[in-house]
């Protein structure tokens, strides 16, 4: 019997309670896999993983996931298969697939048994707002959030917009990641790793110096005034805290 995996949380129900949603991530690849586990937990998810088909849906059916982010390309059998005994199960059961395939005759098959599609290579926060999308569709008792704010800093995840004391911010689209990474993980110190792996692919090939720039470009458009939100803890990393934090 394969043993179920938590990545680091508490099977309690009051754990759950806290999350935003029970997520199943299936993916072959351990690098992957896990990378998008760490990265759904911190922005608020209960996450349990799998590296097959058959682990899948044995996992589904003992945890009875919101949502499974599931790869098409698995060792035993396909995305699609196990997306199918996944309906069998529970038609309410969302699944956003991860796969290589980008033709369009795959895309068609995907959208048939699947609620979204995802393309590698991603990035994480590409996925984190399908599935909160996703989630938005078909949990209409699910109360995620769009709109984040920080003391007197706005971000609208949905329009797109940054507004520090009411005056809009204009970022680029990393600029923006980067902020919304910050802002999910309020009061947690981020490492320059973190950020990497977080705000650009997963295979991002730089180095660290690629995240000093662009916090200094962050902060020089919604950092200007007092009080400062974003802080450097030197040899470890940034941290964004709200005023009167310290």
């Amino acid at each position: 019997m394969a043993e179920l995996r938590s990545s680091g949380v508490s099977e309690s129900r009051g754990v759950l309670d806290r999350a935003e949603a029970r997520l199943l991530v299936v993916d072959d690849e351990p690098n992957i896999r896990e990378l998008l586990s760490a990265s759904l937990r911190m922005s608020g998810f209960e996450v349990v993983t799998a590296a097959d088909g058959r682990e899948a849906v044995h996992f589904a059916e003992r945890i009875r996931p919101d949502l499974v982010v599931l790869d098409v390309m698995l060792p035993d059998m396909d995305g699609f298969a196990v997306a199918g005994r996944l309906r069998e199960m529970s038609e309410q059961m969302p699944v956003v697939f991860l796969t290589a395939r980008d033709g369009t005759d795959d895309k068609v098959a995907g959208l048939r048994l699947a609620d979204d599609y995802v393309t590698k290579p991603f990035s994480l926060e590409e996925v984190l707002a399908r599935i909160r999308a996703v989630l938005r569709r078909t949990r209409g008792d699910l109360d995620l959030p769009t709109r984040l704010q920080v003391g007197d800093l706005e971000l609208d995840e949905e329009a797109h917009q940054v507004w520090r004391s009411g005056v809009p911010v204009r970022l680029s689209p990393t600029e923006f990641k980067l902020l919304h990474y910050f802002m999910v993980n309020t009061g947690r110190v981020l490492s320059k790793a973190q950020i990497l792996d977080h705000v650009w692919n997963y295979d991002f090939g730089g180095d660290a110096g690629v995240v000093e720039s662009y916090v200094s470009y962050l902060r020089r458009k919604v950092d200007t005034a007092e009080p400062r939100l974003i802080h450097t803890l030197r040899g470890v990393g940034y941290v964004l805290r709200p005023p009167h934090s310290d």
